[in-house]
């Protein structure tokens, strides 16, 4: 019997044009039918230097699904190479190609020796989610492009966090952890955002250490990378948000790398006194209690469902409800995952559910005894239970129409207390 899934929280594999685009002059080169570009890409800040609207495209019909859509997709991939200025060209491949079987392998292996590179991931939407195509297209940078090399630079660490766009916070959220391992005197190397793109994928293994902040997206790429380059890798499954998850953080990468121990000690309390002189500032607010939420639910994907709830447990000291991780998380990595929200202070540990189904999450939140006003941190799906529970709701998670998000973050300490602003922003309105 056929079901409906309720308010959605990700997209069809092929949207991991996103992650291309992500990726300062690399372009991708979409096989697929004329509509999917234009649906896939209602996320903010898709415009720019490339956009969805200029994507090549194959645009395949009706007569390429009956003698097939490989010499369409030969002249486009040989027009984009002549009209689009890129540093990568990378092909992806819609339902309808995959299901009538081109061999876009074959084609792609054509332009071996074009000028530019070009590779291909096969993104199906009946394949998965865009957090697996988002990993299929580093895993092609990895097998198609990339060469082994027994040069090293000491210090050197690729940073691997998230998916960009479905994660708003993207962009700031590397950037800050650029900056953190900056000040631990490492060489950070991202390849998404603002001046990166070519170079640093040149530089990936050339690495000392693979560093992934991801409870379970991108594993599989570290360990392909430490197959192939001999890379090893350091898999930190919080997003550091707050003083207490980043100063763990700081330890642990720090002792991973080989720093000085006492660099290391100086850095956190140097952060550490900085982040409280303004909690301290603002403590007659936070332990206002008549309107502050007692229990919070989050509704996001396991990165931020996790990071969060670690952040509003070990640094703010509220309780946890019932939390949803929503991004349709592979089996095999959802016991290590539920046992992270375990690993709370105070002996607490939150219960978790894997649903993608808003129908099912909503109604399970409106069955949670919040012992007051709800806090309910999720997508912007989560509004319309937030106003039937009258709580106190931030949109963090993708669909993020509440708001808008350019280079804001919540990672580090600084990024706490922007989660701080945030949420109290929200509380403060039940006191007018």
């Amino acid at each position: 019997m056929a079901k409906i899934l309720d308010k959605q929280r990700y997209k069809c594999a092929m949207s991991a044009m996103s992650t291309v685009q992500a990726i300062e002059r690399a372009i991708p080169i979409l096989h697929s039918g004329p509509g999917c570009a234009q649906k896939l890409s209602n996320s903010s800040g898709s415009s720019g230097f490339f956009s969805p609207n200029i994507f090549p495209c194959t645009s395949i019909n009706e007569k390429d699904v009956v003698f097939g859509g490989e010499k369409k997709l030969r002249t486009t991939i040989d027009n984009a190479l002549k009209v689009i200025d890129a540093d990568l060209y990378v092909v992806l491949t819609g339902c309808t190609p995959e299901i009538v079987g081109d061999l876009v392998e074959d084609v792609v292996k054509e332009f071996s020796n074009a000028e530019k590179p070009v590779i291909f991931s096969s993104t199906p939407g009946f394949k998965g989610n865009n957090y697996k195509g988002h990993e299929w297209v580093v895993k092609s940078i990895v097998e198609q492009y990339l060469k082994p090399t027994d040069e090293r630079i000491e210090g050197l660490v690729n940073i691997w966090a998230d998916v960009p766009y479905q994660d708003e916070f993207w962009h700031g959220n590397i950037r800050e952890l650029e900056n953190i391992l900056k000040q631990l005197g490492l060489i950070p190397n991202s390849i998404f955002g603002y001046k990166r793109g070519i170079n640093n994928i040149n530089k990936i293994p050339k690495a000392q250490f693979n560093l992934l902040v991801s409870p379970w997206v991108g594993l599989e790429n570290v360990k392909l990378m430490e197959k192939k380059f001999g890379t090893p890798y350091l898999h930190y499954p919080t997003l550091p948000i707050g003083a207490f998850e980043t100063s763990k953080f700081i330890r642990t990468v720090g002792e991973f790398a080989g720093v000085d121990k006492e660099k290391i000690e100086s850095l956190i309390k140097e952060k550490e006194e900085y982040y409280y002189y303004y909690i301290e500032r603002y403590a007659d607010l936070f332990l206002e209690t008549r309107v502050m939420s007692k229990k919070f639910t989050i509704a996001a994907d396991a990165q931020y469902a996790l990071g969060i709830t670690k952040f509003l447990v070990n640094d703010l000291g509220l309780t946890p409800a019932k939390q949803f991780i929503v991004d349709d998380t592979p089996i095999e990595f959802r016991e290590d995952i539920k046992s992270y929200f375990k690993d709370l202070n105070y002996n607490i540990e939150a219960d978790v559910s894997f649903i993608t189904d808003g129908y099912k999450i909503h109604k399970e939140i409106q069955e949670i005894d919040y012992h007051g006003y709800p806090l309910i941190i999720g997508s912007y799906w989560e509004k319309e239970v937030a106003t039937k529970t009258n709580g106190h709701f931030l949109n963090v998670s993708w669909p993020v129409n509440e708001r808008l998000v350019v280079n804001g973050y919540y990672v580090g300490y600084d990024g706490g207390l922007r989660l701080i602003e945030d949420i109290y922003s929200v509380v403060k309105t039940r006191f007018n």
